[in-house]
C-alpha cells in the first residue's frame, strides 16, 4: 500500500513558500517560489519582472503575483520546462540546507503529495484532512510539486542526477 507524506502551506519544508535562503552564483533567494518566478520570468525574457521578484524580500505571495505579470508569455514553453525549473530551485534549496535535506531523507518510503485545497496543478486540490487524500484517483489535481520532491529525494539518496 503507498504511503503518503503530505504537506501544505509555508510552515512545511517542502512547501515552495518556505523560507529557506539559497544561492544560485551571485544570486540569493529567499525561498523556492521566488526562485521559480524568477527563472519564469527570466525564460521569458522578461528583465524588470526578474529584477522586482529579487529584489522583493521574503514574499511568497508577491513573487506568485509578479510571475503571473511576466510578459511576453509562452504557455507552451513553461509547460515543457517549469517542472525542471521547481526540480533546480528545490536540489539548491535542499542541498544548501542540512536541516531541511535531513526533512525531505526523512520522508523515504513515502510519496510526497502538496493538500493544498487550491491548486490543481502543483498540488491534488484536496485539503489535508480531506478523506479522499489517500486514493489517488480521487485527487482533482496532478501533484506536481509531489511528484518533483519525491523524485528528488530518490535522486539524492542514490547519487542520480546531481
Amino acid at each position: 500500500m503507498e504511503k503518503f507524506t503530505f504537506f501544505w502551506q509555508d510552515k512545511s519544508p517542502f512547501s515552495q513558500f518556505h523560507p529557506a535562503i539559497f544561492r544560485l552564483g551571485d544570486l540569493l533567494f529567499t525561498c523556492a517560489e521566488q526562485y521559480m518566478m524568477f527563472k519564469k520570468a527570466e525564460m521569458m525574457g522578461d528583465q524588470a519582472t526578474a529584477a522586482e521578484i529579487m529584489a522583493t524580500p521574503y514574499n511568497p505571495k508577491r513573487y506568485k503575483a509578479l510571475g503571473r505579470q511576466v510578459k511576453p508569455f509562452n504557455k507552451e514553453l513553461w509547460d515543457k520546462k517549469c517542472k525542471d525549473v521547481v526540480y533546480q530551485g528545490n536540489f539548491l534549496k535542499f542541498t544548501q540546507n542540512p536541516k531541511l535535506l535531513h526533512a525531505l531523507y526523512e520522508t523515504a518510503g513515502t510519496t510526497l503529495v502538496e493538500a493544498s485545497p487550491f491548486d490543481a496543478i502543483w498540488g491534488i486540490k484536496l485539503a489535508p484532512d480531506h478523506p479522499d487524500r489517500f486514493d489517488r484517483s480521487k485527487w482533482k489535481g496532478k501533484n506536481w510539486l509531489g511528484e518533483v520532491l519525491t523524485q528528488l529525494r530518490t535522486d539524492l539518496m542514490t547519487g542520480e542526477r546531481v
